[in-house]
């Protein structure tokens, strides 16, 4: 594992770099995936606060390359401070193999700060409706247990496709959560390889099957109602042109990805023709300069020869971990699935996403 970074604080209090952390507990939730609770040391509390809906990257070396990852932090619904991640092993290799097979308490991982704008509406006494897939859930659970506890007016409900009853993650906290919020909690699992008695729990939350589902929760496309949606990309894309069709606001739909049907692909190269395109960027009160080559797909390319710990996981516009403002400059920012509107216009790109056009751009990460 590699040596980690000195810990900074930029000037509007965000904290930079890397933790290393000691796995206090490894808790097997079904065959592929597990829960990892990491040890928080007192004086890192701050660095580690969170909102329900954020995540972490975890930064591991296997084989001698740096791989990293970003997992939604999900907290038993009765320790809401505690740091948790689950992690489900989709194929052979890479970190979520070593996690679900060999990691084990008492070994450390590297981890950087929560990051992320997934969360809560602000609505008191609002009606929270979330769709999630297989691991999905991890950052739906901390919402709705949130919700719940913060707002006694409030009502959740979750429609959740998983493969079989065997592969519901965390399915003993969510009945908790339901027997202690009988009349504001309604889960419906919806199984994709196993048949149920009903009808519309039976295969995928589809544009078909959505509609019925909406019904059965008391969902109405109108009033204090809002949407999170968490999943792959086939299932996010499809619920939300149903909700769309259905006339849900999708101003009040919000959605995380945490997989693309296929590898997106980055901005074309730049083309220099003779021009230098340099990169200012400021993290954590420090500034490095770095000039585009003709090798670099995105700004990160070529951030990262000069500020190795330029804030990055995903590399596919999904996490946000690299957001920056454009202080000066402009960039083209290519496909990504994290910025909303507003953020656009005020400034913000993603780094792995972002193709300078000036000459000359600043990028700051700690605004």
């Amino acid at each position: 594992m590699t040596t980690t970074e000195q810990d900074t604080a930029s000037p509007t209090g965000r904290t930079t770099g890397w933790h290393r952390l000691r796995v206090a507990r490894t808790r097997p939730l079904t065959d592929d995936a597990v829960a990892l609770t990491l040890d928080l040391p007192d004086r890192l509390a701050g660095a580690f606060a969170h909102r329900p809906g954020q995540h972490v990257t975890v930064r591991h070396v296997m084989d001698g390359s740096e791989i990293r990852r970003s997992y939604s932090i999900c907290p038993p619904p009765s320790e809401p401070r505690e740091l948790r991640l689950v992690v489900k092993r989709l194929g052979p290799g890479g970190f979520a193999e070593y996690a679900t097979t060999v990691l084990t308490a008492g070994d450390t991982l590297d981890v950087a700060p929560p990051n992320g704008g997934f969360g809560l509406a602000e609505h008191p006494g609002a009606h929270h409706v979330m769709v999630a897939a297989g691991s999905g859930i991890t950052p739906l659970l901390n919402m709705a247990a949130a919700a719940l506890r913060d707002d006694p007016r409030c009502r959740v409900s979750l429609l959740y496709a998983s493969r079989s009853a065997r592969s519901v993650l965390l399915a003993d906290e969510l009945a908790d959560l339901k027997d202690a919020h009988v009349d504001r909690f309604l889960p419906l699992y919806v199984l994709t390889r196993e048949t149920r008695e009903a009808e519309m729990l039976s295969g995928h939350i589809d544009t078909t099957r959505l509609p019925g589902l909406l019904r059965a929760v008391g969902a109405e496309p109108g009033g204090p109602t809002y949407f999170y949606l968490c999943g792959p990309w086939g299932m996010v894309t499809s619920v939300r042109e149903a909700l769309t069709r259905w006339g849900a606001d999708p101003a009040r739909t919000r959605f995380e990805l945490f997989s693309l049907a296929t590898q997106d692909p980055s901005p074309p190269a730049a083309e220099l023709q003779g021009r230098t395109m340099r990169i200012t960027a400021s993290l954590g009160g420090r500034t490095a300069v770095a000039v585009m080559e003709e090798q670099d797909r995105t700004a990160l390319d070529a951030l990262l020869r000069v500020m190795p710990d330029t804030p990055h996981s995903c590399r596919e516009g999904l996490c946000g971990s690299c957001r920056a403002r454009v202080t000066h400059g402009t960039v083209t920012t290519g496909r990504q699935y994290v910025l909303g509107p507003g953020e656009l216009t005020a400034g913000y790109t993603l780094a792995c996403r972002a193709r300078p056009e000036s000459d000359e751009t600043r990028l700051d990460f700690d605004l």
